[in-house]
């Protein structure tokens, strides 16, 4: 009942920028939350980022804190992640996702999440 896609990935050197986008359809819920998660190649899947859709709430993980930002456009249904300041180790498949709290989301569980958008930090 949910469609997620995310854009805006690509290549770049350390230090360098990407903004992420994810716009959602379908039916949707305004108490649900919103969020990132990545996963690298040889890795577990890793909590990036989560808002509360309605408060505005934010969570990072430790890894991010101070380099990423994750917002949302409620008008056009769509979160995003902007990412500064960028590592090698940043580098994985970046998922957007959604579940029915942020703590669900922080927790690496979710009910929907897209196909994905590549982010290769080069050093």
């Amino acid at each position: 009942q949910v469609q997620l896609v995310e854009s805006g990935g690509g290549l770049v050197q350390v230090g360098g920028s990407l903004r992420l986008s994810c716009a959602a359809s379908g039916r949707t819920f305004n108490n649900y939350a919103m969020g990132w998660f990545r996963q690298a190649p040889g890795k577990e899947r890793e909590f990036v980022a989560a808002i509360s859709w309605s408060s505005g709430r934010t969570y990072y993980a430790d890894s991010v804190k101070g380099r990423f930002t994750i917002s949302r456009d409620n008008a056009k249904n769509t979160v995003y992640l902007q990412m500064d300041s960028l590592k090698p180790d940043d580098t994985a498949v970046y998922y957007c996702a959604t579940a029915p709290d942020v703590y669900t989301i922080v927790d690496n569980r979710y009910d929907y999440w897209g196909q994905g958008t590549q982010v290769t930090v080069s050093s």
